[in-house]
């Protein structure tokens, strides 16, 4: 049974979420919170797979309570749910350590998948979601890549052809057949970038793909 938080400062909002989530037979709906410092504790009490967090909202917004999530102890992994995609709301609800980012008013199939998805371990990011992380990332200096991944000197070559698909948005199946290799051979490879890089998941692989200069937006080939 995957358990789910809601966190949405409107209860009309978390009743709709609560409504969806819960027609379904593998999914319960375990607590819901109306601001971010409230969803700290709910989740610390509830133990829950995946927090559906609101970005806007009152005492603490959602980024900020995204952070002290990611850094609990735990399998808690934030699903980001707004009204608005700007890219300052996308870059640092993901550096924040959002496993997903998805719009409001993406159909109710979408939000159960995404769910499911991330409750599996695994990102979500939708390609519109992954063009505005490319365009916040561009606009801003270029960094020393080993201020922003050290591990990255650590990665083999292989990991690194890996590392760029992944910022690419591309799935295990697709590495695996621009690679010519086995897609549990890929599973593998990417457990690895992630371990050594010190990251939760493949959607702060890709800021860290984009920030470290390793990928660069608009360029057609990353293998050469």
């Amino acid at each position: 049974m995957i358990r789910v938080v809601l966190v949405d400062d409107q209860a009309m909002v978390r009743a709709g979420f609560r409504m969806i989530l819960e027609s379904e037979a593998d999914i319960t709906v375990v607590g819901e919170a109306g601001d971010g410092r409230e969803a700290i504790e709910v989740v610390a009490r509830s133990s829950p797979h995946v927090v559906l967090m609101d970005v806007r909202m009152p005492v603490m917004d959602g980024i900020e309570a995204t952070r002290h999530v990611a850094a609990f102890d735990g399998d808690a992994r934030v699903l980001i749910l707004t009204t608005f995609d700007l890219d300052d709301y996308v870059y640092s609800a993901l550096r924040a350590g959002a496993s997903g980012f998805m719009l409001k008013d993406a159909p109710a199939d979408q939000l159960i998948n995404a769910v499911r998805v991330i409750a599996a371990g695994d990102a979500l990011l939708a390609p519109s979601v992954t063009r505005l992380l490319i365009e916040e990332v561009s606009r801003r200096p270029s960094v020393d890549p080993s201020a922003v991944a050290p591990g990255l000197a650590d990665l083999t070559d292989r990991e690194l052809e890996v590392l760029k698909l992944m910022a690419r948005g591309l799935s295990n199946n697709e590495i695996a057949t621009q690679l010519y290799l086995g897609e549990a051979t890929v599973k593998t490879h990417v457990g690895r970038v992630l371990t050594k890089l010190g990251l939760r998941d493949r959607v702060q692989a890709v800021v860290v793909a984009y920030e470290s200069g390793l990928v660069t937006p608009g360029a057609p080939d990353q293998l050469t």
